[in-house]
């Protein structure tokens, strides 16, 4: 089966995940999945994730993390930029939301940032997704 938006079918999963509590998540791999989710990790929406290979495919085994009442750590995930509709952004119109305690994360240029690195930066490029 094709996928035809591969990043739209990660935060689909990991909601998903989240609703039914699971600790672990599999999906199939591939460089920009590997590059958001370096970016949930260090910014500590994720506690982990690895690369493992089963049969002829790699795959992403994602550890998600929970709050201490065992609440999901993301409340919500939003893709911005589609297939159908792609989103860019300047620098100056790069958004903060929910008091900045969110992320908004960007492929720019320079690979896959948040945006609030992509401003520190001063590049813009395409809004891939909301996390908070």
């Amino acid at each position: 089966m094709t996928i035809s938006d591969p990043l739209a079918d990660m935060l689909t999963r990991i909601r998903n995940a989240y609703g039914v509590r699971k600790d672990v998540v599999s999906l199939p791999s591939s460089k920009l999945k590997k590059s958001v989710l370096e970016l949930l990790k260090t910014e500590g929406y994720i506690t982990d994730y690895q690369a493992a290979q089963e049969g002829n495919w790699e795959v992403l085994r994602i550890r998600l993390r929970y709050t201490d009442k065992n609440q999901p750590y993301i409340g919500g995930l939003r893709r911005i930029s589609k297939p159908g509709l792609r989103v860019y952004v300047e620098r100056g119109e790069l958004p903060r939301f929910y008091s900045g305690r969110g992320i908004a994360i960007v492929s720019t240029s320079q690979g896959i940032l948040t945006g609030r690195e992509a401003w520190r930066r001063g590049i813009g490029g395409e809004l891939l997704c909301y996390i908070w």
